[in-house]
C-alpha cells in the first residue's frame, strides 16, 4: 500500500492469482457557498412556515393530519422527537410520494411502477391511478450482481427446493443475553443505525471516531488504553473497532489496511460490516477484504447479508470461535423461525455462481461487469458536472442534490422520464445534505446506464444541479482519467 499524491494505490490478486494495482480514490467535494446559503434559506423559509402552520393548527383555524400526542398522555414519554416530528409534519408530508411508490414485479433492472396521486393537500394520502408505467429503469435496488431475478439458475434452483420441501421450517433457537459490559466499541461516525442500535444493547462503552480518520480513531484507541475504564481506570476487556465495508449513504469505502494496522498495533478486535461490499467489491466478489487483497484472518468478526448481492433474505456472521458462543447465546434469534429452504437454496446457488463451483464463469463475468458499470457511471457523472460523493470502486453512487425542493422535484421529474431512483433526505442525511442514491448493477447494460445519464443530465440542466466547481475534461476518443479536471466557475 503506497501513498501518491493522497490517492493509495492498491495491490492485490486477481481471480487467477494475478497481481494488480488500482488507485484507491475518494472524493467529497466541498459545497459550493452560494449553493449552500441558498439551501438554508430554503430550509429556513420552510421552517418558518410549518411554525406558522403549527399555529394555525393549534388554535384549531388548520386542522391537523398528523398523528400526535394525546393531551391525557403528555405526562408519558414522548413517541416523537420534537424537532423530527415537526419536520415530518410540514417538510417530509410534501415530497412523501418520492419514497412510496408500490414497485409491480421483483427487483429487476427494467421495473414498472405504479404511480400515486394524492387524494388531499400535502400528500396526506394517496389514492392509485389505476395504470402501470413500464421500461421503468431501476437505479435504486441493491440488486449489485442481478440474482434477484424469476428466470436463471437461482430461481429455478429455488423453485425446486420450494417444491421439494415447503416455504417455512416453523422452529426458533433459545435465548441468552449477551453482554459485553466492561468492553469498548470505537464506531465510526456514518455507521448503519442498525449498527448503533447493536452497539447499544450490547452494555458496552461506546466512543465515536470521524469517518476513515485515522488519526481520530488512533487517538481513541491511545486514549483507551492509557486512561483504561471511566472512575476505576481498569483496563477495557476488549476493545472493538466498528466499521462497515461500504458505507450506503457516502459511497465510501473503509480504509481497511489502516484500519487493520492499528488494530494489530494496539491489541484491538475489529468488526467488519459487509452488508454492501460483499459480491459488489473485489475481482472475486468477496468483499473489501478481497478489494484490498488482505487476509481475511485479520478481521475478527466479518459480518453481512444476504438481502443484496446474493438476492435472498437473513444475512451471515464469521469468526472462528464466535460462531459457537452465537449460537448458543445470540438474542437475536429468540423469536426468529430458521431460514426457510428456498431462501438457503437461492443464496448457496448464487454463492456458488460468485465462487464460481457450478462450472460456468457466470459469476466472475457479473462480479466485472459491476465494476465496469460503477467505473463508467461515476466518470460520465462527474464529466457532466454533478457533485458525487464516495469511491470511485462503490457501486452506490450518491449525487447532490442539497435544496429541499429539489429533492421531490428530481425524483417526479426522473419518473417522467421512465428512470426510477431514491432521493434521500433528513434524517437518513444531514439536513442540508440531500442527494439522490444511484445504486450500479452487474444486470445494467451500457444502453440503459447511457439512457439514464442522458435522462440525468436533461433533469440536472432543469433544476440546476450541476454544481461542480471541476468538470472533467475529455477529448473524442480519449480515455478516462480521474485526474484531469477543469476549473469552471460557479
Amino acid at each position: 500500500l503506497q501513498l501518491n499524491h493522497n490517492h493509495y494505490w492498491i495491490q492485490a490478486a486477481s481471480h487467477d492469482g494475478s497481481l494488480y494495482s488500482r488507485p484507491f480514490d475518494e472524493s467529497f467535494e466541498e459545497t459550493p457557498m452560494l449553493v449552500a446559503v441558498l439551501t438554508y434559506m430554503g430550509y429556513g423559509i420552510l421552517t418558518i412556515f410549518g411554525y406558522l402552520r403549527d399555529f394555525l393548527r393549534h388554535w384549531k383555524i388548520e386542522r391537523c393530519h398528523i398523528a400526535r400526542e394525546r393531551e391525557e398522555q403528555k405526562d408519558f414519554v414522548p413517541l416523537y422527537q420534537d424537532f423530527e416530528n415537526f419536520y415530518t409534519r410540514n417538510l417530509y408530508m410534501r415530497i412523501r410520494d418520492s419514497w412510496n411508490r408500490p414497485i409491480c414485479s421483483f427487483a429487476q433492472i427494467s421495473t414498472p411502477l405504479s404511480p400515486l396521486v394524492s387524494s388531499l393537500s400535502l400528500s396526506l394520502s394517496f389514492r392509485y391511478t389505476g395504470r402501470v408505467v413500464t421500461d421503468v429503469i431501476n437505479l435504486g435496488s441493491y440488486n449489485y450482481l442481478g440474482f434477484a431475478e424469476n428466470v436463471g439458475p437461482c430461481a429455478d434452483a429455488a423453485a425446486d427446493i420450494t417444491v421439494k420441501y415447503g416455504v417455512g421450517v416453523a422452529s426458533t433457537r433459545h435465548l441468552h443475553i449477551p453482554n459485553l459490559s466492561g468492553c469498548l466499541i470505537l464506531s465510526d461516525e456514518l455507521n448503519h443505525a442498525s449498527l448503533v442500535l447493536g452497539a447499544r444493547l450490547s452494555g458496552s462503552t461506546i466512543r465515536v471516531f470521524k469517518h476513515n480518520n485515522m488519526q481520530s480513531l488512533e487517538k481513541l484507541l491511545r486514549d483507551a488504553i492509557v486512561h483504561g475504564q471511566p472512575r476505576t481506570h481498569r483496563p477495557w476487556k476488549k476493545i472493538l473497532i466498528l466499521v462497515e465495508g461500504i458505507y450506503s449513504m457516502e459511497g465510501s469505502i473503509v480504509r481497511l489496511p489502516e484500519v487493520i494496522a492499528l488494530k494489530k498495533r494496539y491489541g484491538a478486535y475489529l468488526y467488519l460490516d459487509e452488508a454492501h461490499s460483499i459480491g459488489a467489491l473485489g475481482p472475486r466478489g468477496r468483499g473489501v477484504v478481497d478489494h484490498f487483497g488482505l487476509d481475511p484472518c485479520d478481521v475478527d468478526v466479518m459480518m453481512g447479508t444476504f438481502t443484496k448481492s446474493f438476492g435472498a433474505a437473513g444475512g451471515y456472521i464469521a469468526g472462528k470461535e464466535l460462531i459457537k458462543f452465537l449460537r448458543s447465546q445470540s438474542h437475536s434469534a429468540v423469536y426468529a423461525t430458521s431460514m426457510s429452504p428456498p431462501v438457503v437454496e437461492q443464496i448457496i446457488t448464487s454463492m456458488k455462481c460468485i465462487m464460481g463451483e457450478d462450472g460456468t464463469t457466470i459469476g466472475l463475468e457479473r462480479v466485472q461487469q459491476l465494476a465496469e458499470n460503477t467505473v463508467y457511471f461515476r466518470r460520465r457523472l462527474r464529466e457532466m458536472g454533478f457533485i458525487i460523493y464516495g469511491n470511485n470502486d462503490s457501486p452506490v453512487v450518491p449525487m447532490m442534490l442539497y435544496m429541499p425542493a429539489k429533492i421531490g422535484a428530481f425524483g417526479r421529474e426522473m419518473l417522467k422520464r421512465n428512470i426510477g431512483v431514491v432521493v434521500v433526505g433528513f434524517p437518513a442525511t444531514p439536513i442540508i445534505e440531500s442527494r439522490a442514491r444511484f445504486c450500479i448493477s452487474a444486470a445494467h447494460t451500457k444502453h440503459m446506464l447511457d439512457r439514464a445519464l442522458s435522462v440525468i443530465s436533461e433533469v440536472g440542466d432543469l433544476l440546476q444541479l450541476k454544481y461542480s466547481r471541476h468538470r472533467m475534461q475529455r477529448s473524442v476518443g480519449q480515455p478516462f482519467d480521474d485526474n484531469v479536471y477543469e476549473d469552471i466557475d460557479d
